[in-house]
């Protein structure tokens, strides 16, 4: 897998996701599969847009003591899922953990790549600090979970594109970078806090990007999903 765009299908039943991706026709874009369709729709959606030939980001960010992230992961692993994650908060030993689960149930084929969240997208400093209690720089907070999530062996890091560049340079350029808080230029930010654009994104190094409202809330998904790519992508 490359550089791609990723369209997080946010909705509500499995009727509303088959809906939006029909209307792209031949074109099998990678979508997420956040907590609300999975928690509504179980683990046969997976299975079914695997089967319609999407590839599909799970985001469950599991985040549990290392026996339970290890068994849930070993689960997930027969979904047939393209990535998975954790939250890298749940510490080395749990990431660990989570990557034994995934490598032990995948039964056929490549394993899943296994990410890790660093600091979700809608966090930003001041939240950091006051709530968080974590009295360090955005970047440095991220880079240092990154280097955890390494040390795990994870694939990679979900971080803003902002971050991007710190956790390559810290880390490798192969060590993957997989970024919401991405809108189409004129876009509102939502509750998201470090955002870009899609353009921005590419110049920042970032390996997947996720959109959610700028193409399923825009008036012609497909037309925003292709201006994603073409300034992602291309």
């Amino acid at each position: 897998m490359g550089k791609d765009v990723i369209i997080a299908c946010d909705f509500a039943s499995a009727e509303e996701t088959y809906a939006f991706l029909d209307r792209f026709g031949e074109t099998k874009p990678f979508v997420k599969i956040g907590m609300e369709l999975y928690y509504a729709e179980g683990p046969q959606i997976v299975r079914e847009l695997k089967a319609r030939g999407h590839k599909v980001f799970l985001d469950l960010k599991l985040h549990d003591i290392p026996n339970t992230v290890e068994k849930a992961m070993r689960v997930l692993a027969g979904l047939g899922a393209d990535i998975c994650n954790v939250h890298a908060a749940g510490t080395g030993k749990m990431m660990e953990a989570a990557l034994r689960g995934l490598t032990e149930g995948t039964k056929a084929g490549k394993r899943p790549l296994l990410i890790a969240v660093t600091q979700l997208t809608s966090t930003n400093q001041e939240q950091l600090e006051a709530e968080l209690l974590i009295r360090r720089p955005m970047e440095e907070v991220v880079s240092t979970y990154a280097a955890t999530t390494k040390r795990a062996g994870l694939d990679g890091v979900v971080c803003s594109p902002l971050e991007s560049p710190a956790v390559h340079g810290f880390l490798g350029a192969s060590f993957l970078t997989v970024t919401p808080g991405v809108r189409l230029a004129g876009d509102e930010k939502g509750d998201q806090s470090r955002v870009t654009t899609p353009a921005m994104a590419k110049e920042l190094g970032s390996d997947y990007i996720v959109v959610g409202r700028s193409i399923t809330g825009a008036q012609d998904p497909v037309e925003a999903y292709e201006r994603c790519r073409q300034e992602f992508c291309d």
